[in-house]
């Protein structure tokens, strides 16, 4: 991190930190300590869990006090948890949108999208482990769907989504359970290379094409048809958030480092 100036009281105040870091602006420096104190963090956490302790030994392996690392993660252990989760999702987007998708089926680009974000994070198993009973907590419960609502908007956005009705929504809501039963099947999986939980994705994405096909079904049925043809008009009037992204659900607020 280089040099850190320091008071008199030799407790590193914020703005002295960023006055000896202008590599960037303000926001950005923010961001990129945020983002180290996550790096430095992922040492800890499978001994300590995401807790003070957690934030105090990581503030310490860069070199800072605690009162500084809570002014860039004011949540403290829980800020950085949900940085390394948007961490994980970054990488994921970055090499979907430089997978070529084009001679796949849409089940099967979802699956490998899944797959491809806990591939990423499989040397931390138990970091991802501490991160799913944090967020199962009563206080920290929305701001983790949040965070799977997020991934799979990320996923459906690299593959192209163009859904701009209801679907929108019943897609990445899907694929948010999708995402989240994934995890709670890898942290416990213990087979070579993850394949269990590779042949689980297999297995959910099935699943869902099998409620779509019923779906499908139900759409075409005469008798059915006064229902679905109602259903279909709710669907069709609604519409996907604005522009900005911080009208998305799960999206305001959040501590993405771009």
């Amino acid at each position: 991190m280089g040099c850190i100036a320091r008071t008199a009281s030799g407790r590193t105040k914020l703005v002295d930190f960023m006055n000896a870091h202008t590599t960037g602006s303000h926001e950005e420096n923010v961001r990129n300590l945020r983002h180290d104190l996550m790096v430095a963090a992922l040492g800890h956490v499978p001994f300590e869990g995401w807790s003070d302790k957690c934030v105090s030994s990581a503030a310490e392996d860069l070199g800072i006090d605690l009162r500084t690392a809570l002014e860039i993660v004011p949540g403290g252990a829980r800020d950085i948890a949900a940085e390394f989760h948007l961490w994980g999702d970054r990488k994921m987007e970055r090499q979907l949108l430089r997978q070529d998708f084009s001679q796949t089926r849409y089940s099967e680009r979802i699956a490998e999208a899944v797959w491809l974000r806990m591939s990423l994070v499989g040397e931390h198993q138990l970091v991802v482990r501490r991160s799913t009973a944090l967020f199962s907590l009563p206080n920290n419960s929305i701001l983790g769907g949040r965070l799977l609502w997020g991934t799979a908007d990320l996923i459906w956005n690299a593959l192209g989504d163009t859904s701009t009705d209801g679907n929108w929504y019943t897609k990445r809501a899907t694929l948010s359970a999708v995402v989240g039963s994934t995890v709670m099947y890898w942290i416990g999986d213990s087979s070579e290379g993850f394949v269990a939980t590779r042949e689980f994705v297999d297995r959910r994405i099935a699943n869902v094409m099998r409620f779509e096909q019923f779906k499908s079904r139900v759409r075409e049925s005469r008798a059915l048809r006064p229902v679905t043809d109602r259903m279909a008009g709710v669907m069709e009037r609604m519409s996907r958030p604005a522009a900005s992204r911080n009208e998305y659900p799960g999206w305001k607020g959040r501590t993405a480092r771009d």
